[in-house]
């Protein structure tokens, strides 16, 4: 058990007791002045958390766990890092967590005990790359109603066309891969895919706001050809997936009781403009106007998004952005402070781009993506029962 998951200060929002552990004196006293930094630096966006709304967050952090590109792991300082910015949030959507769970569970633990957690297993298969799919959340806030499951896809709405699959049989192993212009004289030998990385899905609440909330890393593969067409099919089939179970399920029932859907996660979109955005948006999906192409236009690239479908006229986002993990930790001006644990390598970079790369497996190469979600409903409900306008 890790010295952040036991003793008196476990029931803090944040737990700090473990910095005066870190056995470097450097590192604990650079860990603990850059902490009250980032608080002061994420102060505005720790005080939007109130009663009447939620802030939920997709993440996608960086190998947590596998070290397969970090031999050396995180240091214990990048810990207190990440779980600064996570604590901003009452919900947050986590991927590429791996099969080892330590780091994943240290993370936990230095949130303390209000928060909880749910996980996938790991998806097998190359293409499922040993990840899982997590749902990490404030217990003072958010509620699980019991239901979760992996998304499977039926028969018929699988991920990419029979004709374009070669089957295990002709491969030599079990895994199945895309094949441009494979024959179809023999179609009762053809089978679509799954997605790589199975999609999760749980129901919770938060105040009066129920909701669906899938969580997915979408399959990146290459930037053209038959890859890119997998990414578009996965997404696609998961939209169309969604938009077809709840206008099933809400057929009949009054908008204020319908489902809600959430759809967030690694979405590997090209850009706002691209047929990978497109797909996401298909079928009455929609990304909050807080968080598209045209509000944050400084982002460096699209792939993380936050897209809603919703029946309920009540539903409203109020605020949403991104963060810069960078602003106050493992700065450019930092490089000096871990030149020696930088790798030499590829020596084709300058010593300032290994640097910027080394640093994305202690924090990740992406940042979290956010909405403000309203969930107090109660003078609608009070006035529908008065009669008042």
């Amino acid at each position: 058990m890790h010295p952040e998951t036991s003793g008196w200060g476990a029931a803090m929002s944040n737990m700090y007791t473990g910095v005066r552990r870190i056995r470097d004196a450097a590192m604990r006293q650079r860990c603990a002045e850059r902490l009250v930094t980032m608080r002061a630096s994420l102060a505005p966006l720790r005080a939007k958390r109130k009663d009447s709304s939620i802030l939920l967050a997709t993440w996608n952090i960086r190998d947590l766990g596998s070290n397969k590109f970090n031999p050396a792991g995180r240091l214990d300082e990048s810990f207190y890092y990440l779980a600064e910015v996570a604590s901003c949030f009452d919900l947050i959507a986590l991927q590429e967590v791996n099969q080892d769970l330590d780091d994943f569970e240290r993370l936990v633990g230095i949130l303390g005990r209000n928060w909880n957690y749910l996980l996938t297993d790991t998806t097998e298969g190359s293409r499922g790359n040993g990840e899982r799919m997590a749902f990490l959340f404030n217990r003072d806030k958010v509620w699980f109603r019991n239901i979760a499951g992996e998304i499977v896809l039926p028969k018929g709405q699988l991920v990419v066309p029979a004709r374009a699959v070669r089957p295990p049989d002709e491969q030599g192993s079990a895994e199945r891969s895309l094949v441009p212009d494979l024959p179809t004289t023999k179609p009762e030998q053809m089978e679509g895919q799954q997605f790589a990385r199975t999609p999760f899905l749980v129901a919770f609440q938060a105040g009066w706001f129920r909701f669906n909330l899938c969580t997915v890393h979408i399959y990146y593969g290459k930037d053209s050809g038959q890859a890119l067409q997998q990414r578009i099919g996965e997404i696609k089939a998961l939209v169309s997936f969604f938009a077809k179970r709840h206008d099933k399920e809400s057929k009949g029932v009054p908008p204020q009781q319908a489902e809600n859907y959430v759809l967030l996660g690694d979405f590997n979109v090209v850009s706002p403009e691209h047929e990978t955005m497109q797909a996401l948006t298909a079928k009455k999906f929609r990304v909050p106007e807080q968080i598209d192409g045209a509000h944050l236009t400084d982002r460096n690239h699209f792939y993380d998004q936050i897209a809603v479908r919703v029946k309920d006229p009540r539903f409203k986002v109020t605020d949403g952005g991104i963060l810069d993990l960078y602003q106050d930790v493992f700065t450019d001006a930092d490089l000096p402070l871990y030149a020696d644990l930088v790798p030499k390598t590829p020596k084709n970079l300058s010593e300032l781009k290994r640097y910027q790369r080394w640093r994305t497996w202690q924090m990740s190469d992406h940042s979290p993506l956010w909405v403000e979600i309203e969930t107090d409903f109660s003078d609608d409900y009070l006035r529908d029962i008065s009669g008042a306008p």
